[in-house]
């Protein structure tokens, strides 16, 4: 990471809630086409979430504490803050002298941009102002929210913008925090009513809904030069399984998530 700050952009998206099965699944059955020409061998890597919520799991990400991969031992991280003792601080990660990793990279000259998605990032109150406030520049409307059947699409568009109204030498660091995945996720399935809910089928339907519309999100943030991407989950949820609705829970279906990352050849 060490060649790839100051040299490439980078994007990082978090498909908020996004089961690691669910997401194996689809890629498996080739239901997530755009997705899974970009995981390494066409699936994801299995990996644990730091937190079981949005803001705890995103508050450990911009430290650099990304999803741990789902195997003993100890695993190097991509970026890490710099402080005494870190055993996952190797030479090719990508160490910061600020509190987290979107102020370390302003201060190796990204311009650092939040779209949000959930709650947590609607600028509504103080809570909602927490996580975008790292960045200097965000963006947030409902049309970006949880609610709003055409939400990734409308957040695509905005990054559409932010990277067309950037100077060509700018490097830039981009995050999406994708709310499509998150309950209510009914109306991603056609004839769907709100009486029947949500369900692991209606996830799924919203992943297949993210897909249909990632490659223009890829294509611009890979636009003006190489881009080192990731794409995560910040935790997984529940529909019932052992009884259990939601997250904020432990639960294996919340902590276990799909990960991958991977470059952006530059798009013509």
């Amino acid at each position: 990471m060490n060649e790839v700050v100051g040299r490439d952009d980078i994007l990082l998206v978090t498909l908020d809630t996004l089961r690691h099965d669910v997401a194996a699944e689809l890629a498996a059955a080739g239901r997530i086409p755009n997705l899974a020409r970009h995981l390494p061998g066409g699936r994801w890597e299995e990996r644990h979430a730091p937190g079981s919520f949005t803001y705890a799991s995103h508050q450990a990400i911009f430290a650099g504490f990304l999803p741990t991969p789902a195997a003993p031992g100890q695993h190097p991280r991509l970026f890490a803050a710099r402080f005494a003792g870190s055993e996952t601080t190797e030479p090719r990660t990508y160490v910061f002298d600020t509190p987290d990793l979107v102020s370390g990279l302003a201060a190796a000259g990204y311009r650092t941009v939040c779209i949000g998605g959930v709650g947590f990032f609607n600028k509504r109150g103080a809570l909602g102002d927490v996580l975008p406030g790292l960045f200097q520049e965000s963006h947030w409307e409902p049309e970006f929210g949880v609610a709003s059947p055409t939400s990734f699409e409308a957040q695509v568009e905005r990054a559409e913008q932010v990277v067309a109204q950037l100077p060509a030498g700018q490097r830039l660091f981009l995050f999406v925090n994708a709310s499509a995945l998150h309950q209510p996720n009914w109306f991603h399935t056609p004839g769907a009513t709100r009486a029947a809910g949500d369900t692991r089928a209606t996830h799924a339907a919203a992943l297949e809904y993210v897909d249909r519309h990632i490659g223009r999100l890829l294509h611009a943030a890979s636009a003006r030069r190489r881009c080192f991407a990731i794409v995560c989950s910040d935790h997984g949820t529940t529909y019932g399984d052992d009884g259990y609705t939601g997250h904020r829970l432990g639960h294996e279906a919340v902590w276990t998530v799909p990960y991958a990352h991977f470059f952006l050849e530059p798009s013509p």
